[in-house]
């Protein structure tokens, strides 16, 4: 019986890396291809209604696709983030990447990705603290919404192309119209 051994890659390697990957406890995962139109059109528009409900806000910012750094062997790229700090322009903004961990998450499903979505990031994720972890599946136009209590994810809401949930940060709130999202 032949054992396969997987490469193992560290931050250091994949800064050297062209193209768009996540590692993952050493694997290196392509970010390609890019996301399809209705993907990258669901991403846009839940950033736009995010950005809109934190205006207000000034320890939570909406952000687009951004590496998440959460060990020298793991990098992250959510699709959506809302990320909170007590001073947002030193913690993040002064900063290549995001060394922290975000608020909400979303993920929008994918073919290539919906496996890794569901099982690995949920996992890392969870295990991270995220307080709210939502996954988008633009083929059946349904949201779920999982959120952390006592150290594990439970489903907190499902929404089928419509409804609205109200993300609880601490500092503020935000509010999104899930009907908004699919138009």
């Amino acid at each position: 019986m032949k054992v396969k051994l997987l490469p193992y890659y560290t931050i250091e390697d994949w800064e050297r890396w062209e193209g768009r990957w996540e590692l993952i406890e050493g694997i290196p995962y392509a970010m390609s291809p890019m996301p399809t139109p209705k993907h990258q059109r669901i991403s846009l528009l839940i950033g736009s209604l995010l950005e809109e409900e934190l205006k207000g806000c000034e320890k939570c910012v909406a952000l687009i696709s951004i590496d998440w750094v959460i060990s020298e062997d793991t990098i992250l790229e959510p699709d959506n983030l809302i990320v909170c700090s007590d001073n947002l322009e030193r913690d993040l903004f002064s900063q290549k990447r995001l060394y922290f961990p975000p608020r909400v998450v979303f993920e929008i499903l994918s073919l290539p990705t919906r496996e890794k979505d569901r099982i690995i990031k949920f996992q890392i994720y969870e295990e991270q603290g995220v307080k709210y972890y939502v996954i988008v599946d633009p083929d059946s136009e349904e949201v779920e919404i999982y959120h952390l209590r006592e150290g594990k994810y439970e489903l907190t809401g499902k929404f089928k192309r419509d409804g609205e949930f109200t993300f609880d940060l601490g500092e503020c709130r935000a509010k999104l119209n899930f009907s908004k999202i699919w138009r």
